[in-house]
């Protein structure tokens, strides 16, 4: 799992001088209305990593089957990243991710085939998850460096 905490730590290391450089109105566009912002791109990777902590660390000791599902939408509109300063954004994402990649690295072997509730029926293994944060965490910022999606 040194891998995926190594390739989500190049993944912030990367991403911060773009997303530095984006401009005000760039980071707030919205396609229509039904679509997420920069911002809320960015503020859903935050939720993203809020709600996999818990996983990570709960799977740990054997106890993130039973994890409440998450309503992606209904986090974003609460918390209003639209309003949200980009700065604060950027370094609450970068720090977030790269606090779990301290996570992945202390997680005993034995924690990655902890069942983990990913909001779906039936529970999935903790390295499932952890593969699917990378997974996940590509696709959103590749939209958002590069339009992508």
């Amino acid at each position: 799992m040194k891998e995926i905490a190594d390739e989500i730590r190049t993944i912030v290391t990367n991403a911060l001088g773009a997303l530095s450089s984006m401009l005000p109105n760039e980071v707030s566009f919205k396609a229509s209305p039904d679509k997420w912002s920069k911002k809320e791109m960015l503020g859903h990777l935050i939720d993203s990593a809020a709600n996999n902590h818990h996983r990570f660390v709960r799977a740990g000791y054997n106890a993130a089957a039973d994890f409440p599902p998450y309503s992606q939408n209904e986090w974003v509109r609460i918390q209003k990243y639209d309003e949200a300063e980009w700065t604060d954004l950027t370094l609450l994402w970068s720090a977030y991710n790269l606090h779990l990649c301290r996570i992945i690295e202390s997680l005993h072997e034995k924690a990655f085939s902890s069942p983990c509730n990913i909001g779906k029926e039936e529970p999935v293994s903790l390295e499932f998850v952890i593969k699917d944060y990378l997974r996940h965490l590509r696709h959103h910022m590749a939209v958002i460096l590069e339009g992508q999606g």
